[in-house]
């Protein structure tokens, strides 16, 4: 006679049919963790547990889960208007919504062009780059630069510019061409433990120099760098690195992308991290807070000049061959209209950055623990870099996460880094039970 099944299996879905991204899937089927339900700070796992959300979700729902007002939006613009193209057409919440966005965007980036990820978002802006300079008459300016342990998602445009090994390895013989890397800013020896920017690390913006020498810069399109690089780790720029950055490429006639997919909307106590470090770039990429996760969206936001060099440079007709059968999709853009009405109205930004400190006082409590060789943080973003076991990176990280979930409290890792992004609505209580379940752990953990 078998057992009965256990309360965690109880009402569990067959899990053989869903190839999952990004995932151990042996693994996980073995032992499955589903969400089931999800509510301002908190998920409910399908054993009925609360689990405080450390990540906002996927670093993406900046104001908390299942917001009455975005839910409401959702569930009228889906009862008024399941879709509408964009090609040719048009529809209102389209422009209302790219309206609300460039009202936050820095500097004269006010030309929304809507995707529906941070993939998309990083290929059309790469495409955007290109279409450039060929309407300026410079179509030679071809050249990609990247960074090293740079996500950019996972189109072909974005791992070419990216700089994970992993993400590279397998589809490496059909990558991008005239593709180069800046090297990562993450020194240990000089910076670990760093509150905020650290002091060192400026002058890695000079090897954008090195570059343009080798390949010279009339082959030079664009670089690509997230302001703060998220999914490898939480690396934080230098002081000064951005800036450099950005005179370099003004000196060279080569445009500046921010990949702000997951610094955009509020991560900093800024609208973007353009606005936080004062570097306004030539092309911004956005997604995950645009609309607080409810329907998938991203967006590219273009200055007037590169808009206007296409768009006015053209022939009659249309002047990108390029978009998406879902871009400004009506329930999506519903989604992101009631999210940055929220934002605005609960001043989210500005509570982000009055809870950055408090943030970066919880996480720097686990310097001493065991195995914690690095934290660094900035606004509310922060990486806890744990010591390798030997032959066997990453797994460390693995067990925190998953013993930290066992606890009700959600973690990410990557590699053997923990990555903490919570919600724009944490507040301190909730920040001292993220880091001390993480430190009681760590004490657990060999």
């Amino acid at each position: 006679m078998s057992a009965s099944p256990a309360k965690s299996d109880v009402n569990l879905p067959d899990l053989s049919a869903f190839w999952m991204p990004f995932t151990a899937n042996r693994q996980f089927k073995s032992a499955p963790r589903l969400l089931v339900s999800a509510k301002g700070m908190y998920y409910t796992s399908h054993d009925g547990r609360r689990i405080l959300d450390g990540t906002a979700g996927l670093w993406c729902v900046n104001a908390g889960h299942c917001r009455d007002e975005i839910v409401a939006a959702v569930q009228a613009q889906a009862a008024e208007m399941d879709f509408a193209p964009t090609f040719q057409m048009g529809h209102p919440k389209a422009f209302e919504a790219a309206t609300k966005i460039a009202k936050h965007t820095p500097g004269d980036l006010k030309h929304i062009f809507f995707t529906n990820s941070g993939s998309e978002a990083v290929d059309t802006a790469l495409k955007i780059a290109l279409a450039y300079h060929r309407a300026r008459g410079e179509g030679q300016r071809t050249r990609l630069i990247g960074r090293e342990r740079g996500y950019h998602g996972v189109g072909f445009g974005g791992i070419s510019v990216g700089g994970i090994a992993p993400n590279r390895k397998a589809f490496s013989g059909q990558l991008l061409p005239s593709v180069d890397h800046l090297p990562h800013t993450l020194n240990l020896r000089e910076t670990a433990f760093s509150k905020g920017q650290p002091a060192w690390g400026a002058h890695l913006a000079d090897e954008l120099e090195r570059l343009v020498t080798l390949h010279d810069a009339s082959t030079i399109a664009a670089v690509i760098v997230e302001p703060v690089a998220g999914s490898t780790g939480v690396l934080i720029p230098p002081q000064g690195y951005l800036q450099r950055l950005r005179e370099i490429c003004d000196r060279h006639g080569i445009l500046l992308i921010f990949d702000e997919v997951i610094t955009g909307w509020g991560r900093l106590g800024a609208p973007f991290a353009a606005n936080y470090f004062g570097v306004t770039p030539d092309l911004l990429t956005m997604a995950k807070g645009t609309n607080n996760a409810a329907a998938p969206l991203g967006a590219v936001a273009a200055s007037r000049r590169v808009h206007d060099t296409i768009v006015d440079g053209a022939p009659a007709g249309i002047e990108l061959f390029h978009g998406y059968t879902y871009s400004a999709h009506p329930v999506a853009v519903a989604a992101a209209c009631a999210t940055i009405d929220l934002y605005e109205r609960e001043g989210l930004f500005e509570r982000a950055a009055q809870m950055a400190p408090l943030f970066e006082e919880a996480i720097h409590k686990l310097r001493g623990e065991r195995h914690v060789i690095d934290v660094r943080n900035l606004g509310l973003v922060g990486g806890v870099e744990l010591q390798s076991r030997e032959g066997a990176p990453g797994a460390r990280a693995y067990e925190v996460f998953v013993r930290c979930y066992q606890k009700g409290v959600l973690t990410r890792y990557t590699g053997d880094i923990l990555a903490f992004s919570p919600p724009l609505i944490v507040d301190e209580a909730q920040l001292g039970e993220i880091f001390s379940t993480v430190a009681q752990v760590l004490k657990e953990v060999e």
